[in-house]
């Protein structure tokens, strides 16, 4: 049974970090915010070992799939796969610019084809009855005047698309690296809101330079959600009140070190089972980014995550070392004096 999708906040699928164990560790933080998978090829999914690649906890869902493709029939068969295996949503990248992307024919430079997209999501959505989403870009290269994007929208939602992700640049699939591309184009926030004006009956959804709650809060006032992406990863934390500030919903905003505790236990079970601590740990780094013992936290972990037959106690140190630092902060504090 799929989960109910409220996607007023998601995290973004993002290479090399959105795996299983970074989505546990978030889940710790927030019950609502809509999680997404690594972006999987067709061929992967269809080829490569399902449960290293799509293996899930429940406590995930919410939880959608990425895929990237562009053969309708491989993609409707990956979309079958991924509703038996019960995620809550399919996307399509039509949104990284990589080399290695384009030469595959998918991601970003799709948004030269709509007609292919729409095929896409019609096969996709004759196959499944979970939702079917696109992740895109405002344009690509020199096909990024609104009308065009305006045209993408219509045609691909003709398809059976009813929400779109929009990250708020357009990707140039020549002269800037992926990197480059989530930073050099400029945002164009006032371009989103125009297509929601212009498509009041799809929901769309923003991405790109979104780094706090109060900027969340501020753009909800316009679209109907908002995907946060680097600044999730790099400050988990940012998080923490998303539940009860976004969703609404009636719970206290978890501590650092009970969500340090909860991730130890996974970790532990994990490493039971062969997984190496490095390939978690390198998650959490981030879990006291702006609080007194962040820098502690980080080193202990950076320096010792890495080694062979490495343990929980690492975990446990680095906690240990950022509740000491943060001790002797509260201790030798000074209210300053008022003259």
């Amino acid at each position: 049974m799929p989960y109910p999708l409220d996607r007023r906040l998601a995290i973004a699928p993002m290479m090399d970090r959105t795996d299983r164990h970074y989505r546990y560790f978030m889940r710790l933080i927030s019950r609502h915010v809509l999680l997404y998978t690594e972006m999987l090829t067709t061929g992967a999914v269809l080829h490569g070992d399902r449960e290293r690649l799509l293996g899930y906890s429940e406590i995930e869902h919410p939880l959608a799939l990425q895929l990237g493709g562009s053969d309708p029939g491989q993609l409707a068969a990956c979309a079958r796969i991924a509703a038996d295996l019960g995620y809550d949503e399919v996307n399509l990248n039509i949104g990284c610019p990589s080399d290695r992307v384009q030469s595959a024919r998918f991601g970003a430079c799709l948004m030269a084809e709509p007609a292919l997209v729409a095929d896409c999501i019609a096969r996709m959505r004759e196959e499944i009855k979970i939702p079917v989403t696109v992740k895109t870009r405002t344009g690509i290269d020199q096909r990024d005047t609104y009308g065009e994007l305006l045209e993408f929208v219509r045609t691909v939602s003709a398809g059976g698309c009813d929400t779109f992700i929009i990250h708020a640049r357009k990707a140039w699939l020549q002269g800037l690296s992926p990197r480059e591309n989530r930073d050099v184009p400029p945002l164009q926030y006032d371009t989103v809101y125009r297509l929601k004006r212009d498509f009041p009956g799809l929901q769309i959804i923003i991405n790109g330079g979104m780094t706090s709650m109060e900027q969340v809060r501020a753009q909800l006032a316009r679209v109907d959600g908002v995907m946060i992406g680097r600044a999730a990863y790099h400050d988990p934390f940012l998080l923490a009140d998303a539940d009860a500030e976004i969703f609404g919903a009636p719970m206290t905003a978890p501590d650092r070190a009970g969500v340090l505790d909860e991730f130890i236990h996974y970790a532990g079970t994990n490493i039971e089972q062969g997984v190496k601590l490095k390939h978690m740990a390198r998650h959490v780094l981030g879990l006291y980014q702006g609080h007194p013992g962040a820098r502690a936290f980080r080193r202990h972990i950076s320096e010792h995550a890495h080694k062979p037959g490495a343990g929980i106690e690492v975990l446990q140190r680095a906690g240990e070392l950022a509740r000491k630092v943060e001790q002797h902060r509260l201790v030798n504090y000074r209210p300053a004096t008022v003259t």
